[in-house]
């Protein structure tokens, strides 16, 4: 995966560049700390991203964190506990241009 920087040149150039991350999977990061992975399907001026197939990662509550780290020790174990990023399935979505912080492709 890597993260998808801003081209120069032309505006011609700059349209084939994004023309080459249609279809793509794109995960992309933005403020409130949620990341979208879908395809992308469309672009605007204002950097707002439409994405089809896609899903919602989210932080899990400080309630989850704490729930597994009391399973943790009551099942004896020590060191760090793993808890894994809420994810559902939200389809088709549009993604505002002002709250992305970062975009990555797969390859």
């Amino acid at each position: 995966m890597s993260a998808i920087s801003n081209p120069t040149g032309t505006p011609a150039q700059a349209s084939a560049y994004l023309t080459s991350f249609l279809n793509k999977t794109l995960h992309i990061h933005i403020s409130d700390g949620r990341m979208f992975v879908g395809q992308l399907k469309c672009t605007d001026n204002e950097r707002n991203i439409i994405l089809a197939m896609t899903h919602e990662y989210r932080q899990p509550s400080q309630r989850d964190i704490r729930l597994a780290a009391e399973n943790h020790e009551q099942s004896g174990g020590s060191g760090n506990v793993k808890v894994d990023m809420k994810k559902r399935f939200v389809g088709l979505v549009v993604v505002p241009g002002k709250y992305i912080e970062k975009i990555e492709v797969e390859r």
